[in-house]
């Protein structure tokens, strides 16, 4: 053959495995179970081939697995997805915080248990917000497990806090009065949820988000208790700045193939700490998306191609 001609013929394959990545499939049924682990049930949203590579999505604050239900049929034609609920959240078992009280350690053991009651030999893990501090916990404590890391939002840096967030963070950790109770009581409320989650970082587009996405949340913070539940886990977040040199070394010292689809308008998880994971892995590969902090909410089909790109290599 022609050398022109077998070049021609190479490119033509190349961009033809690339278009092909990204071609639309019809997305595998979701199914909607529980799982025991450690006698309280763990509910997850399942989908795809179990026999694909899987992916394992973690939530986070004030979520549940709800919050992918988009990224969710369009993954599922190509890949395993599974998305659990975290103890205490969505549709998951909600031991008493009085008795039990919640911590990202306590969070972390249920998925953990999660995983190897559904024998999760390998995945790849999807971390959202509170999503990252439960996946670094996992991923030390399975890295044989781990096929790689997609971070969205999901912090492990100082650069993605503002001086005044990690002094928030701090400060719901030492202090306990009343006060700053009714502060972080007032966070899981509906203006808390409503305004200052969702639709914080769409202004001018708030058509985007739809209300499910707060209804759905608020329905599992009806009650004193429920909301408990949160605030338990806000208090506790100081634990996770404390930890994050423990993950940066994590990353350092393991490489996962890492994918950062970051929303650069979020203002909580700021665009430096999805930069910063470059530090650490620096083969990662960075993606900067004009969303918020619920980016799956605004960019899925956005997220879900980068995924299947990242999957595919």
């Amino acid at each position: 053959m022609h050398r022109y001609h077998l070049f021609t013929l190479l490119a033509f394959l190349s961009v033809s495995a690339s278009a092909l990545a990204q071609d639309a499939v019809w997305p595998a049924q979701t199914y909607y179970r529980t799982i025991d682990v450690d006698g309280y049930d763990i509910f997850y949203r399942e989908a795809g081939d179990p026999a694909s590579p899987t992916i394992l999505f973690l939530h986070g604050y004030p979520a549940s697995s709800h919050m992918y239900r988009k990224l969710i049929p369009l993954l599922s034609g190509r890949f395993h997805v599974v998305a659990p609920d975290n103890l205490g959240s969505g549709h998951s078992d909600k031991p008493d915080p009085n008795t039990h009280p919640y911590t990202f350690d306590r969070l972390a053991d249920a998925i953990e248990g999660f995983v190897e009651a559904k024998k999760l030999d390998q995945y790849t893990i999807y971390m959202q917000d509170f999503g990252a501090p439960v996946g670094f916990r996992l991923m030390m404590r399975q890295p044989d497990k781990v096929a790689g890391l997609i971070t969205q939002n999901g912090n492990a840096y100082l650069d993605g806090l503002t001086p005044p967030r990690q002094d928030f963070f701090k400060k719901a950790h030492e202090d306990r009065s009343p006060e700053m109770q009714r502060k972080l009581y007032e966070f899981t409320g509906l203006v808390g949820i409503k305004e200052k989650q969702y639709l914080r970082d769409v202004k001018g587009k708030e058509e985007i988000m739809s209300p499910d996405s707060w209804t759905y949340d608020l329905h599992f913070l009806e009650t004193d208790e429920l909301r408990l539940i949160q605030i338990q886990l806000l208090q506790d977040y100081y634990n996770n700045l404390l930890a994050y040199p423990q993950w940066q070394q994590y990353l350092r010292d393991h490489q996962p193939p890492t994918l950062i689809v970051w929303g650069g308008n979020d203002p909580a998880f700021v665009t430096a700490g999805g930069k910063a994971f470059l530090r650490d892995v620096p083969d990662a590969e960075f993606h900067l998306l004009d969303a918020g902090h619920f980016a799956m909410e605004e960019k899925p089909v956005e997220i879900a191609k980068h995924i299947t790109s990242f999957m595919l290599k």
